[in-house]
């Protein structure tokens, strides 16, 4: 193996680089992890689901067993992937019928839903 002072400089400020965002991506881990973790107590259990969305990263979406839902973005897929394995909670390929079916909505929803097709929210 060689000794530090054998690799050139430029391999240490890389290695140095890589270290840094390693441990930025850990930290990312760990909080969107206690995030989910945090949704799923407060839901009674939780399952969820990893969409890309390009260069934006990776949108993480949570439904809990009470059928309340949320969604968390992670700058990469694989930061989602890592969180949600991290938080323990069953994670589905799709959102599929079965897994959607889960999600409950209100009224809200509903409205906003509807106001959407119809030309958007009125400004009443």
């Amino acid at each position: 193996m060689p000794s530090p002072v054998d690799l050139p400089v430029s391999s240490i400020l890389v290695m140095a680089d890589t270290q840094q965002v390693d441990s930025k991506a850990e930290r990312k881990v760990a909080r969107l992890a206690k995030q989910i973790t945090s949704f799923s107590k407060a839901h009674g259990g939780a399952e969820g689901q990893v969409a890309y969305l390009g260069e934006r990263g990776a949108r993480i979406v949570l439904v809990g067993e009470d059928g309340g839902w949320g969604d968390l973005v992670a700058p990469s897929y694989e930061i989602a992937e890592q969180a949600v394995e991290k938080s323990g909670i069953t994670r589905h390929d799709s959102f599929d019928g079965d897994f959607a079916a889960k999600v409950k909505t209100g009224r809200y929803e509903w409205s906003r839903m509807a106001g959407i097709q119809v030309g958007g929210p009125k400004n009443d």
